[in-house]
């Protein structure tokens, strides 16, 4: 194995992963940013009104994109753990 591979492994492994983690994250942030503009229109700092909402679209989205998360993450270990007997031999 050489330092290409090992490159080549590392950038797919980390695409996947920003892949995978973006429907999430840019989900709970623009929930968080339309509750900070709520909370700083109507001057209401309730802690709880800034992490129910970020919560319930967290579940949400991975109630919708779950499936998809785990298949692609599921084929990309099968794709790795198929590819050791040829990058190692």
């Amino acid at each position: 194995m050489d330092s290409q591979q090992v490159f080549t492994f590392g950038q797919q492994g980390l695409t996947l992963l920003l892949m995978v983690a973006a429907p999430v994250l840019l989900t709970v942030l623009v929930v968080g940013l339309v509750v900070s503009i709520f909370q700083a229109a109507t001057q209401i700092n309730e802690v709880t009104l800034s992490f129910v909402p970020k919560m319930v679209a967290a579940v949400a989205v991975l109630t919708l994109a779950g499936p998809w998360m785990l298949s692609t993450l599921v084929e990309y270990l099968q794709r790795t753990l198929q590819a050791i007997p040829t990058v190692v031999g």
